[in-house]
């Protein structure tokens, strides 16, 4: 579907680079939404299991809340709100750095590890069904492009 068809546009874009924006946007969004909803099943948010899987990744060392900032797709997410919901559902564990009172650690538990290795083959197949109307060479094309566009 064409961008302006998703967003029901009367007026053409201004320029194909107003279009770009737009459309970038309105795909992660759609994918987002997409996430959130499989998710749920799982009570955890896209978020949620970001940071899971950043810890996943550090495990089984500790990862600091300012090192788990720096790695989030969403950089407005609040990282120490998102550690204690993570932290009520038993998902995560939390300890101070002994070396540096004010440095807080973080990392995996078990039934994180767990709701991980439930949750992954479903998303998985999920992104894989979502871009399917695309193949393997344009799939390469677009990461170069976005890649491009961030640089």
């Amino acid at each position: 579907m064409k961008i302006e068809e998703a967003i029901k546009q009367l007026r053409p874009f201004k320029t194909e680079y107003q279009k770009v924006v737009v459309n970038v946007l309105y795909t992660a969004s759609w994918l987002d939404q997409h996430s959130a909803k499989m998710l749920r099943r799982f009570d955890i948010s896209p978020q949620q299991y970001n940071l899971l899987r950043i810890l996943r990744g550090m495990h089984p060392q500790p990862a600091s809340i300012k090192s788990i900032t720096e790695r989030m797709l969403d950089k407005m997410s609040n990282t120490s709100r998102l550690v204690d919901k993570l932290l009520a559902k038993d998902l995560v564990e939390r300890d101070t750095c002994p070396s540096d009172r004010r440095k807080v650690n973080v990392r995996i538990t078990a039934a994180g590890l767990q709701i991980l290795n439930d949750v992954q083959p479903l998303m998985e197949d999920q992104m894989q069904e979502l871009i399917s109307g695309i193949s393997q060479d344009e799939a390469l094309t677009l990461n170069k492009l976005l890649d491009k566009m961030r640089s």
